[in-house]
């Protein structure tokens, strides 16, 4: 870095300090830090709530574009949540190219890309990374070959790294997410649902990158993973988890059981896979477990955002995993208090028992045939997280209503080869319509309790988008064409759009600097979702790739 890039960095940290204002105050649970998103869920009971309140009803059909960015490689497209803290924008892109913006006028004040070990070139889960980590100076990293890496938060010097993977001999068992600042520690979660790997969760210290501890999402255990069947049995924790400091909790949800389509080896519980587990962040050591789906043979990961309440008296965790299933659970212990679907598309089971957890009714896989499986590969919803507004009550959910017809089929046991995914199957599955011939896709606001729905806004496509709502009544979500809406919180009236030119799969955030309130979009296609959904949807094989940040605010 040049002597002028770290005046330049110097004086706006500065500048950003003396010159922040507070747009909207800060009252109650999810409004703390208000003119920041510090970390991927903007606070760590993950509500992706912003409380800023200078854009609303009344004035968000005037805003218009502060700036534009470009990030670079546009392989996979751009997935990040970027980060935005003091008047800086933390973004990282394809490769694991990280870099800090000025958050007022996008311009670059440093950018840092590893050296990234070739096989990343071969490896299923790359080069795409979903978001960076901030805490005590520095920004953390995980990376497409597995090590973890801290970075000067002001230079983007790097201070240390940390192999954690045995990225070569794992089937490239990598991260694909941040890691979670958990006190003075951070915690890793990697790939492995459709990898011949063991997928582990890792615990580091944050100042020297020690590795300290890993949980291994396969528990050892014959009565789960009969004979050899967890050898390979998948796992992992590939999204961020959710760190309570009240009771030095990390939840993280884990991932899918392999091969994903086929158990006739595997007929135990398959813990701790399909699961949200409560870990200790100093220890690693497993403080309880909710086990969801039990014994998956659908590809219905549990690794999605853990949601934080209190609520009547009780502390409660909100939770979804890829079957649209929402499970409602006890803190301390993770008791259930309720589970209900987003969706009543579904049949590869009849219900779950609301009281056991208990699937009903399930639908086996026959090896050779093809078995039409509601909801699809893709979930219930994606990966993508939803958003919930304190001041509605509301959690604003993007739900998909498509099918696949899922086809197993044998496959040899092959950590070496890198580029095929171990699912029992060769492909995905063969992506069908919804039989009653509803839209395919929808925005959802419900209450997160009760899954009670008080407005639905319909898709001919669906939305693969992180949803973020506002403390100016508002909702923004976008679509994989590139349009981006401002919704009414309350009602779900369109009140705003805006073609940012290429399809989103990101994280939408909102931040203020200089007494100004921003919208922040990553907008560039891509992912597996990019290469699977055409056939069905033909609207998105002329979507251009892109991977760019546009910052909206309000003109003076």
């Amino acid at each position: 870095m040049t002597m002028g890039k770290l005046i330049f960095a110097a004086s706006l940290a500065l500048t950003c300090l003396l010159s922040t204002a507070t747009v909207a105050p800060a009252e109650g649970p999810g409004t703390e830090d208000p003119n920041n998103w510090p970390q991927y869920n903007r606070t760590s009971n993950a509500w992706r709530y912003s409380p800023l309140d200078q854009i609303n009803k009344d004035n968000v059909n005037k805003l218009s574009v502060a700036w534009i960015a470009q990030g670079g490689d546009i392989t996979m497209g751009i997935q990040e949540t970027p980060l935005a803290i003091d008047g800086v924008i933390y973004s990282i892109t394809s490769g694991n190219r990280v870099a800090a913006l000025d958050a007022k006028t996008g311009q670059e004040i440093w950018n840092y890309q590893p050296k990234l070990d070739p096989l990343t070139k071969k490896v299923l889960f790359s080069p795409y990374s979903r978001g960076v980590a901030v805490g005590d100076g520095k920004v953390f990293i995980g990376t497409v070959d597995g090590r973890g890496i801290a970075l000067d938060q002001k230079t983007g010097k790097e201070i240390w790294q940390v192999q954690l993977t045995d990225f070569a001999n794992c089937h490239g068992c990598n991260f694909t997410s941040p890691p979670v600042v958990a006190g003075d520690m951070l915690t890793f979660g990697s790939t492995a649902g459709e990898l011949a790997t063991q997928g582990k969760i890792f615990g580091v210290e944050a100042k020297s990158g020690k590795k300290v501890w890993e949980f291994n999402t396969i528990k050892d255990d014959p009565k789960s993973w009969p004979g050899t069947s967890g050898k390979y049995g998948g796992g992992g924790a590939w999204m961020p988890g959710t760190y309570d400091a009240e009771t030095n909790t990390v939840f993280y949800g884990t991932g899918n059981p392999g091969k994903d389509f086929i158990n006739e080896d595997r007929q135990g519980d398959n813990l701790y896979t399909d699961s949200i587990v409560a870990l200790d962040p100093k220890t690693g050591n497993l403080k309880w477990y909710r086990q969801e789906i039990k014994q998956d043979v659908w590809d219905y990961d549990s690794a999605y955002e853990v949601l934080l309440f209190k609520k009547d008296g009780k502390d409660l965790i909100v939770h979804m995993n890829k079957s649209g299933y929402v499970f409602v659970l006890d803190k301390n212990d993770g008791s259930i208090e309720n589970i209900w679907p987003v969706s009543d598309l579904k049949n590869f089971v009849k219900d779950i028992d609301k009281r056991t957890g208990e699937l009903i009714g399930r639908v086996e896989l026959p090896m050779n045939q093809e078995t039409l499986i509601c909801p699809s590969t893709f979930g219930g919803r994606s990966w993508n997280s939803g958003a919930y507004n304190p001041n509605t009550g509301l959690w604003y959910n993007n739900v998909l209503d498509f099918c696949g017809y899922l086809k197993p089929v044998a496959q040899k046991d092959d950590p070496k080869d890198y580029g095929t995914g171990h699912i029992g199957a060769s492909d995905f599955g063969r992506l069908v319509m919804a039989p009653d011939g509803r839209k395919p896709g929808r925005l959802d606001a419900r209450d997160p309790f009760t899954g009670e729905r008080k407005w639905t806004h319909e898709m001919d496509v669906p939305g693969f988008a992180s949803v973020l709502t506002t403390g100016g009544g508002l909702v923004f979500n976008g679509d994989p064409t590139g349009i981006l809406r401002a919704f009414d919180a309350d009602t779900g009236k369109v009140l705003w759009s805006f073609n940012t030119g290429s399809g989103m799969r990101s994280g939408i955030i909102s931040y203020a600097v200089a007494g100004e309130q921003y919208i922040l979009v990553p907008s560039g296609w891509g992912s597996y979702a990019a290469i699977l959904l055409p056939p069905l949807f033909p609207q998105l094989e002329k979507v251009p790739a892109a991977s760019t940040l546009i910052a909206f605010k309000l003109p003076k």
